[in-house]
């Protein structure tokens, strides 16, 4: 949303935070500097790397290609945190709002040690072109908070959760911006957001997405990013006349999006034959028991202790031959140092950013294609739409529905993706940033942001 649809706050403490986070877009200036591909940008410089050289295809003028490559609102607080242990620890918390042309602001908020602010401005642009690739009302932003949540009690979880919430409570809203889960946070973190806002501005189940469905959560939230993921590599598969069925299949991450795109993938017939967690990873040419896999998990420190295959490491399992690569973890985990290693015909990007500029390039030139993130992990915010709606209607769907209307949206993306790669001759990647830029850029021209 523009500054002049924004609300005017009915606190005087409410007044400065906002006028604070003002000041900070204000002192960023233009738009971000044009770098050289590289192993060493930042994941803020990636993301808006990709960013430029779509608005150089699209010939965009100067004045909209630096309100789209910059940030509209930065805030970061701080959020101090009684630990059990009686001491307080002040942690750093981050709401950046990229650009909210094409309605109120959607994004995840990330709980992990590297949410740091360039990685949450990041994550926060890919919001606004994978929200407009998918053709759903929102811009794009992200939270973070720089913490471990595997080394904080349930109790420390939630106290850190509610400060975090007010701190950011003044810049978010049902119309406004719109937070849901992602890397360390999840439906319960998001039921203390829902409470901890509510508390102030009363009942709102729509100010989050992903809660629990108890709370007005939508059915399906949990494995939607999972299940459109594989949406989209069937799709894909499919146009390049390959068989999903049997493809063998190596998934890089177990946590939510790794584990129900594992599932999902082998329930459709495809052979599973490698996963990993932040520890390790196991290896069956023959195929992996997901479902058995999972179950192991809850007690197992690492999947790699699973004697149904070989211990991997992280990094051996990214050189499986396959048909089908997923690296459904964290970013930069292809580089130019492993790029040349990938064996495979097909990576489909489930996390966020988890190649480089420069290894994208050579992947490309080695025959890989690549399903960009902006495409292949929309599901997840496709179904918080769906949640955002029927918290608006006050109208539960049926799950039926839910995984009907994201498959529809899931594919009618895919297939336009793919058609103007084949007819512009790009990679998907070029595609994809095309079609989202020229929607968010005709969205600003219209409502006269330059």
């Amino acid at each position: 949303m523009s500054a002049e649809k924004t609300s005017k706050p009915n606190e005087p403490e409410e007044q400065e935070a906002l006028e604070e986070s003002r000041d900070t877009a204000t002192e960023m200036g233009s738009a971000p500097p044009v770098v050289e591909a590289h192993d060493e940008m930042t994941p803020f410089e990636a993301a808006t790397y990709f960013f430029h050289l779509a608005a150089d295809r699209l010939g965009l003028r100067d004045e909209m290609r630096s309100v789209l490559a910059s940030t509209y609102r930065e805030m970061a607080v701080q959020v101090p945190v009684k630990m059990d242990d009686g001491f307080i620890k002040v942690h750093r918390g981050y709401r950046i709002q990229h650009n909210g042309a094409r309605g109120p602001y959607k994004g995840g908020v990330r709980f992990h040690p590297s949410a740091d602010l360039d990685e949450v401005r990041a994550l926060a642009a890919l919001m606004t072109w994978k929200n407009a690739l998918v053709d759903v009302p929102f811009g794009g932003a992200k939270g973070g908070v720089q913490c471990d949540p595997r080394k904080l009690s349930e109790g420390e979880l939630e106290r850190l959760t509610r400060r975090f919430t007010s701190m950011i409570g003044y810049i978010i809203g049902v119309q406004r911006d719109i937070p849901a889960p992602d890397m360390g946070t999840n439906a319960q973190t998001m039921a203390w957001m829902m409470d901890a806002y509510g508390q102030k501005y009363g009942y709102t189940p729509g100010i989050v997405t992903g809660k629990p469905v108890e709370l007005g959560g939508s059915p399906g939230r949990e494995e939607a990013t999972g299940r459109g993921v594989v949406i989209c590599a069937r799709e894909i598969a499919k146009k390049r006349n390959m068989q999903f069925r049997d493809a063998s299949v190596v998934i890089q991450g177990f946590g939510n999006v790794g584990y129900w795109a594992a599932r999902l993938a082998s329930e459709a017939g495809a052979k599973v034959v490698a996963v990993s967690d932040v520890t390790s990873g196991i290896y069956n040419k023959e195929g992996l028991d997901i479902q058995d896999l999972h179950s192991f998990t809850a007690d197992a420190e690492t999947v790699g202790d699973h004697e149904d295959g070989d211990k991997v490491s992280n990094d051996d399992l990214l050189e499986i031959e396959c048909d089908i690569l997923i690296p459904a973890a964290i970013e930069g985990v292809i580089t130019s140092d492993n790029a040349d290693k990938v064996r495979t015909q097909l990576v489909v990007e489930a996390a966020n950013g988890p190649i480089t500029p420069v290894a994208d390039k050579i992947l490309a030139e080695n025959g890989v294609m690549v399903v960009p993130d902006i495409l292949a992990n929309a599901g997840g915010v496709t179904v918080s739409y769906f949640e955002w709606v029927q918290n608006i209607q006050e109208f539960r769907w049926e799950i039926d529905n839910v995984n009907f209307e994201l498959k529809k949206r899931m594919t009618k993306a895919t297939e336009a993706v793919f058609s103007r790669s084949e007819h512009d001759e790009t990679s998907l990647r070029d595609a994809g940033f095309d079609i989202a830029v020229e929607r968010v850029a005709r969205a600003a021209e219209l409502r006269g942001y330059v």
